[in-house]
């Protein structure tokens, strides 16, 4: 028994759900510490801690840990990054899968589609507005779009409530009652590094860093793959 055990308060993004909920408890038994996670998308995190909330781990995006850091609010030294995804796309599990390999099937796809799900606030949502633009087909959108809240969109489409679900692929993978497709065409892709640090108004700063560091180890690497994550670059 570990006589220094504490609680360690962890404030992450969906995207590393998977991992966290298989990593979580193997840390638990290994050090007897015990961890307390919520999940929010990294914008609604940064605001969470902005209001005054405290915490001891964030996991969030890298731009929003850059910005935590230049606050004085995580502790420099203790920044890394752990894992990066790209976007794709997913349907109601049996459905058909279109193609979308290419920048002129992923227009095809999208413009053929009579529902398309993404992320309200979420780097992903963000992204997908601007990508319409770029595309050339935000208009022809606009009354196909449907706007999924804190969580995995992808949970719509299966729900039948969606025909096609643009999300973050790890966050798209654990769905059941959906099937994923496939990433974005390179062209077309955008990679989100997640990264963890620890608060700098944490109390046990050892039991948090030695949380980050069984979050930043080799065992980690092969499940942040197995879970839709590459390895950060």
């Amino acid at each position: 028994m570990n006589p220094t055990a504490t609680d360690i308060k962890v404030l992450s993004t969906h995207a590393v759900f998977e991992v966290l909920g298989a990593l979580g408890p193997q840390f638990e038994r290994a050090s007897g510490h015990r961890l307390s996670c919520s999940y929010d998308p990294a914008n609604a995190i940064k605001r969470r801690i902005d209001g005054g909330e405290t915490f001891d781990v964030a996991v969030v995006t890298r731009p929003v840990i850059d910005g935590l850091k230049k606050q004085g609010k995580i502790l420099a030294g203790t920044c890394v990054d752990l894992g990066r995804s790209g976007l794709g796309v997913s349907v109601r599990k049996g459905a058909h899968k279109p193609a979308i390999g290419t920048v002129e099937d992923f227009r095809r796809a999208l413009l053929g589609a009579k529902s398309v799900v993404q992320s309200a606030e979420g780097t992903s949502g963000q992204y997908f507005v601007t990508l319409l633009e770029r595309l050339g087909i935000a208009g022809d959108m606009r009354g196909k779009i449907r706007l999924g809240q804190s969580g995995r969109v992808a949970e719509l489409v299966a729900g039948g409530e969606a025909e096609l679900a643009v999300q973050q692929v790890s966050e798209l993978l654990p769905v059941t009652g959906a099937d994923y497709v496939g990433p974005f065409p390179p062209e077309l892709q955008l990679y989100t590094v997640f990264s963890a640090g620890v608060a700098a108004a944490c109390e046990n700063r050892a039991a948090a860093q030695a949380f980050v560091d069984a979050l930043a180890a080799p065992p980690a690497a092969a499940l942040f793959s197995a879970k839709g994550l590459e390895p950060p670059r």
